[in-house]
């Protein structure tokens, strides 16, 4: 009988909780939302941490997930055991004050038993040692033999995480023989081998946790399971390990097929196999969720992931790009379970590609910087590469210690491996810091207590600009009060308003609020961490009090302007995306009333032409007044119309959908025009790149790109006046100056060069020869670095073997550049470590090869000693 794929086993899950009443909710992104603790989603429960906590209310009482997940502590690991993994998913079955212990421990037998047949022989349950009534029900209710019911301690069977909510779990083993894991004849539960693996984990979320250890009882318990489909499908499949499993193991092959590699056959080999395997899986689906390469945050777990894979593959012998061919099979294997792999396959393919060039490029300047190490420590000799400067090739260039050890072993050189983990553990150490400095932060504090949750606030304000309503809360200093006067600042909260609150890049709404015995001026309009819209400002006149009626009105010439950059934003997305290709994605936005920002995924900068195309494209839609509509629907049928979502953007069942014309679709909730030549007239402000990958526009509509028009208007008459021109004819005659200046220098060059030419002479003759090399040093006044360079070609080519020192003073500021011939170098001469010591006496620094080195200062005066002691310094050189 053929057993169950990895697919299937998810499908089974999420059907058999949704037959107990759960609604199955999809994969949240792995970025989390409002959750600072963390970089990227790690557990199942992770993401429905507000529901747990009361912040949020749940959609239902009863919820079941399968949850992406990515987790890097142990990141060295991968590959070097079977066992470990980055990416994982995770099932859950998750109840909010609904059901408890005797429904989740019955359950999960059932699915186990019944569902996936698992022989009940196999299984094993542990529980916490003090829990006495999950004892009992596995016993009496769910008939689980005495002896096959553990108990450990705290540390293998209680649930928490810093403060908040935990409890008790219970946890189901699979039995995989006697002739698995340590063998020893004591083996069982709780043993570290691999004889019984922990399946599931049910948490019984019963207690909360203060800040002083202590522990009180939640009023509404919980239920929190979480199972990792990767390790359930290797139990059901009998694999060995996670990369034995159906899925994953495709990907494995696949890797083994580009290597020529065979699986099994080497220790060293399979490592990169495993790692290669693992990394491919995390990278597509962190890319897919919008998380792009950098230097800090998750877009550095993505890097580090990238590069280590990268490297792993010049371990098995490829050279060149590779990774990205590896997209495709890890789509095939997961896209129907997450269609957005499917539709975001390009783009990911193409972010991976221009990290994996990228690394190309580093790595080879890692080498250089290595060489020029290895050359030093040789000079001064010394015999160990420094652990400090290990971990700066491995922290900066993403250089492996691997390979920072095999070259230095090949130039009989040792590393100062202790130093590097010195450096790595105070790395690791700094951000564990940071992360408990924010660890009170994952459980909530982020609403005011006192508030119900169950409280929202219902926006108007599409339909309408003004509205009323009543003061359900007062929030002034984070505390809830019951009236403000004159001159105090607070945050009103109502049932009902028409200003929008900040979201989804467009900026919260100001106004007025009136009641009968005060006003109130709004500045700015957020919402709580669970949707509740804030009305932040500052008492005008009297007094306002919770419970009374009020007014609510939105400065309108505002709103208007917001909603002209809010509408072309969506033009310019369409635009973008026509002119550069679909992998242009939406990265951020800012929609404000006076311009908007946009940034979007794309792979370089745009040229003039790009942009003038984009830009044209825009106003032409203003221009032909497209009608603006918005409508409610299901969130499968905007998806069906085309509608454009969010990376990492959480949907409900019913969705707004923004259309322009037939020109473009978006799921959106903000404020927009009712037709586009409402927006007036477009215009781009400027382009630039914020991040790899990601580009940004700065554009202007409306009053506020008349403004612009205008000052640049008045820039062209100023200049058609001081050039005594017309305005047209300013490009063609500032054209005519810049050439009649550019062939004067040129003249001036010349000239230079000749007065240079007929002083070489004379400083040829005034060097000195040691050890057959001769020492030649002059400074000049008014040259810049690359005619020093020239000059120093010049001399080399006229003396044979030599080492040449010039300096130049221009506009207050020194350039010093020592270059020599191959003959040169070879008697002892390297120009970097004579130009590093006479810089300092020009008040400067600089650095470089063997054969050419330059330097910069501030100190005119100081010309004459550096050319001196450089001078010095190759005769000692060539005097060893």
């Amino acid at each position: 009988m053929k057993k169950p794929g990895l697919n299937e086993l998810r499908e089974r899950f999420l059907k058999f909780f949704e037959s107990k009443g759960h609604l199955v909710m999809p994969s949240f992104s792995l970025v989390p939302q409002n959750d600072p603790s963390i970089l990227l989603i790690n557990a199942g429960m992770t993401p429905l941490k507000p529901y747990f906590t009361g912040e949020q209310k749940p959609p239902s009482l009863r919820v079941a997930t399968c949850q992406k997940c990515i987790r890097t502590p142990d990141i060295e690991r991968v590959g070097k055991t079977a066992r470990h993994g980055t990416f994982f998913e995770m099932l859950g079955n998750f109840s909010f004050g609904d059901y408890f212990k005797k429904e989740a421990a019955s359950w999960a037998w059932e699915f186990f038993t019944e569902d996936l047949k698992m022989p009940e022989d196999k299984l094993w349950v542990s529980i916490y040692e003090e829990d006495d009534e999950a004892y009992d029900i596995w016993k009496n209710h769910v008939g689980i033999p005495p002896g096959k019911i553990v108990r450990l301690g705290k540390e293998d069977n209680f649930w928490e995480h810093g403060t908040g909510p935990c409890g008790p779990c219970s946890e189901i083993h699979f039995d995989r023989g006697a002739d698995k894991g340590c063998k020893k004849p004591g083996c069982k539960v709780g043993c570290d081998c691999d004889r019984y693996i922990e399946v599931w984990n049910l948490v019984f979320t019963q207690f909360s946790k203060n800040e002083d250890g202590e522990y009180t009882k939640l009023e509404k318990k919980n239920i929190d399971t979480g199972m990792g489909l990767e390790r359930l499908a290797a139990v059901i499949q009998d694999a060995d390990s996670l990369f034995e499993v159906d899925t994953i193991r495709n990907v494995l092959d696949r890797v083994c097929e580009i290597t020529g590699k065979e699986y099994g056959k080497a220790y060293k080999n399979d490592v990169s196999i495993r790692v290669i395997t693992d990394h491919i899986r995390s990278t597509v689906f962190m890319v897919s969720d919008g998380i792009i390469p950098s230097n800090e945050g998750r877009g550095y777990v993505l890097r580090r992931l990238l590069r280590r894979a990268s490297r792993h593959g010049r371990l098995l012998g490829l050279s060149g790009l590779f990774l990205y061919g590896l997209v495709d099979v890890v789509i095939n294997e997961s896209g129907d379970a997450y269609p957005g792999l499917k539709e975001k396959s390009d783009y990911i393919k193409k972010v991976i590609k221009m990290e994996e060039e990228r690394f190309e490029t580093t790595i080879d300047q890692g080498l250089v910087i290595l060489n020029e190490m290895v050359e030093s420590l040789k000079e001064k000799r010394k015999d160990t590469i420094p652990g400090d400067m290990a971990f700066k090739l491995h922290d900066t260039y993403g250089f492996p210690l691997d390979l920072t050890r095999e070259i230095a072993d090949e130039n009989g050189l040792k590393v100062d491996e202790d130093g590097f983990i010195l450096n790595m553990g105070r790395q690791k150490e700094k951000a564990r810091e940071a992360l408990k400095h924010k660890e009170s932060q994952a459980w909530g504090g982020n609403t005011v207590e006192g508030i119900d949750p169950g409280f929202v606030t219902a926006f108007s304000g599409y339909l309408r600009t003004k509205d009323k309503s009543e003061i359900a809360y007062i929030i002034k200093d984070g505390m809830l009060v019951d009236s403000i006067t004159k001159g105090e600042r607070a945050a009103i909260i109502s049932p009902v308003t028409p200003m929008y609150a900040e979201s989804g890049g467009q900026v919260g709404d100001t106004g007025s609020i009136f009641s009968q015995n005060g006003s109130f001026s709004v500045e700015d309009t957020k919402k709580t961490v669970d949707g509740k819209a804030m009305h932040i400002g500052m008492v005008n006149e009297g007094r306002l009090c919770k419970g009374d009626d009020i007014s609510i009105e939105v400065e309108n010439g505002r709103r208007i302007d917001i909603a002209r950059n809010h509408t072309v934003t969506h033009l310019l997305q369409k635009a973008l995306k026509n002119r550069l290709g679909d992998h242009v994605t939406q990265a951020g936005s800012l929609v404000q009333p006076d311009r908007l920002r946009f940034d979007f995924t794309h792979f370089a900068p745009l040229t003039q032409e790009e942009l003038d195309k984009v830009e044209n494209e825009v106003n032409e839609k203003i221009f032909k007044n497209l009608s603006v509509c918005t409508e409610e629907m299901e969130l499968g049928e905007a998806k069906k119309k085309g509608a454009l979502a969010l990376f990492g953007e959480k949907y409900g069942d019913s969705v707004r959908v923004v259309s322009i014309g037939d020109y473009s679709v978006e799921l959106c909730g903000g404020t927009h025009l009712a037709s586009t030549s409402q927006a007036g007239v477009f215009k781009i402000a400027g382009e630039s790149g914020i991040a790899a990958g990601v580009r940004r526009i700065e554009a202007l509509t409306g009053k506020t790109a008349v403004s612009y028009f205008n000052e640049k208007e008045k820039i062209l008459d100023k200049l058609s006046s001081v050039l005594k021109t017309a305005p047209l004819e300013v490009v063609r005659k500032v054209e005519g100056m810049t050439a009649q200046l550019k062939e004067a220098k040129k003249e001036i060059e010349a000239l230079r060069s000749k007065l240079v030419g007929s002083k070489l002479d004379g400083v040829i003759a005034a060097s000195r020869n040691v050890n057959g090399v001769q020492i030649i040093s002059s400074s000049f006044d008014n040259m810049d670095v690359q005619a020093l360079r020239n000059t120093g070609d010049e001399l080399k080519n006229r003396v044979g073997d030599s080492v040449v020192i010039l300096a130049a003073s221009n506009d207050g500021k020194v350039n010093l550049i020592v270059t020599a011939t191959k003959g040169a170098n070879k008697k002892g001469i390297h120009c970097g470590n004579i130009v590093k010591e006479a810089a300092r006496l020009v008040g400067g620094g600089g650095g470089g090869r063997a054969d050419m080195a330059q330097a910069g200062g501030k100190n005119p005066g100081g010309i004459t000693g550096a050319l001196e002691k450089a001078v010095e310094i190759a005769g000692q050189q060539l005097s060893r």
